[in-house]
């Protein structure tokens, strides 16, 4: 087959994530409500802040703003793991970062996996938070043994996906039919499925031990547990959520709120409560609920360098501990006090943030201001004197204590302790089939090949 009539990675992942939305949306009404608040709130933003708006058309990002920006898995098993990598890489998604949610008490470790351009990204930057469930971590070995017997019997592909996915394997790629096709049949391992493969009494076990336990050996397979639009605001949809009805979280998780925003804040509606028959004896069902499914909400801020990273982690570690407990509704004022005052050692201006090599950036070239450049200013002349200009590369992953948060805010148990156990990131690159990219090391190269088209773009100007 001729590569030109294969259909683009990139417009199988728009597709997939479109049809994803709307079958969410019909799953979870309640998630549509969180959409048109939020398209409310980006609208009002970008008519009373033209800055913002300008921003957005300077990075691409306008067209993509209102696109569905990420969804969250929990997988069972390390071949479960491995053909999820292989259905993505369809959808020219690849697993990006490293993530180990164990020290704040969620058993698992992570990626997530997203288009890695940006050219790409402005296409679609629909990504999907990915997770391994850390068997080892059941202490009851009984219960252990269990939950493997239960997940060695479930198959959460349909026969049809895995051959399209050999067949672009294959090929090279997959042709327009093939990919519509895709689409439909990778749409089955996502879906919710009100009945449960396991007993009542197991399911509870597994409900003990922890909530994301049973979430993911009860089921037949990986349903979507929420679904992100992104927002320009996401203090003013906070306010919005309970004035319409909708169920806020306590405490958006991540830095605090700032003129320039960093890495990312995240919230959501709390998880729904809803009926499972779960497997009886002889053919019957039992009657029981499981809590899971939410609606989430992003703001994205700029990409921190290593530098970056290290002074945000230290600033919110420094908050945490001033608070001396787990931040929630009843202490939520005192924690964004604490937050704020702890982020004023970080600067809240992209000059500054650029000049300490706190963050990245794209370089861009003033064109109104191109007769002051000459070939012997560095990049920080330029920029003073207005030749080049910065603007923010947005942040497309994720934060770990963040993340352990949003989770934690919607499973039925209450667990905050840490576990024992290290990260394994060799381990879950063995299961995954592939090592994981570097998401500091993506940012870094965006930066470099904006400042290297930056420069010969000048220079050619300049010996005209």
């Amino acid at each position: 087959m001729n590569e030109k009539n294969f259909m683009s990675s990139d417009d199988i992942r728009l597709k997939f994530s479109q049809a994803m939305s709307a079958m969410y949306q019909k799953e979870v009404p309640l998630y549509t409500d969180l959409i048109e608040l939020v398209d409310d709130v980006n609208e009002l933003v970008m008519q009373q802040q033209a800055d913002i708006k300008q921003q957005l058309i300077n990075t691409g990002e306008l067209e993509r703003l209102a696109a569905e920006r990420h969804g969250a898995i929990r997988v069972g098993t390390a071949q479960e793991l491995n053909t999820m990598r292989r259905l993505f890489a369809v959808m020219g998604m690849h697993p990006v970062g490293y993530y180990d949610l164990t020290p704040a008490g969620v058993p698992v470790h992570s990626t997530a996996f997203r288009a890695l351009s940006t050219e790409s990204l402005n296409i679609s930057p629909f990504r999907v938070f990915t997770s391994l469930l850390r068997m080892e971590l059941i202490e009851d070995e009984a219960l252990r043994n269990q939950a493997k017997q239960a997940l060695a019997k479930r198959n959460i592909f349909t026969d049809r996906v895995v051959e399209l996915i050999e067949c672009f394997e294959e090929q090279g790629g997959l042709s327009q039919e093939q990919g519509e096709e895709f689409v439909l049949e990778a749409l089955e391992t996502f879906r919710w499925h009100e009945s449960s493969p396991i007993s009542k009494e197991l399911y509870d076990q597994l409900l003990s031990q922890h909530g994301l336990i049973a979430d993911i050996v009860g089921f037949k397979g990986p349903h979507i547990n929420h679904l992100t639009p992104r927002t320009l605001d996401i203090d003013l949809v906070q306010k919005g959520m309970s004035q319409r009805n909708i169920p806020p979280k306590d405490i958006i998780e991540g830095p605090p709120r700032r003129q320039c925003p960093i890495l990312l804040r995240q919230t959501s509606f709390k998880a729904l409560e809803e009926a499972v028959n779960f497997t009886g004896e002889e053919g019957s069902t039992v009657a029981g609920t499981h809590t899971a499914r939410f609606g989430e909400i992003e703001q994205r801020g700029v990409a921190l360098t290593p530098k970056g990273r290290v002074l945000y982690d230290q600033l919110l570690n420094a908050a945490r501990s001033q608070l001396g407990a787990t931040p929630n509704a009843t202490n939520a004022d005192e924690y964004y006090q604490l937050l704020s005052q702890a982020f004023e050692a970080f600067p809240d201006d992209y000059h500054s943030m650029h000049e300490q090599g706190l963050a990245y950036f794209y370089y861009q070239v003033n064109e109104a201001m191109i007769d002051k450049a000459s070939s012997h200013q560095a990049m920080d002349e330029l920029i003073s004197n207005g030749v080049l200009r910065i603007e923010p590369i947005v942040y497309e992953d994720f934060l770990p204590v963040s993340a352990a948060g949003i989770f934690h805010s919607n499973l039925k148990d209450a667990q905050q302790g840490g576990y024992r156990e290290s990260s394994n990131q060799d381990d879950f690159e063995k299961a995954l089939g592939a090592p994981v990219h570097d998401e500091l090391e993506l940012y870094r190269m965006m930066q470099e090949r904006s400042k290297e088209y930056c420069i010969e773009y000048l220079k050619k100007q300049v010996s005209k």
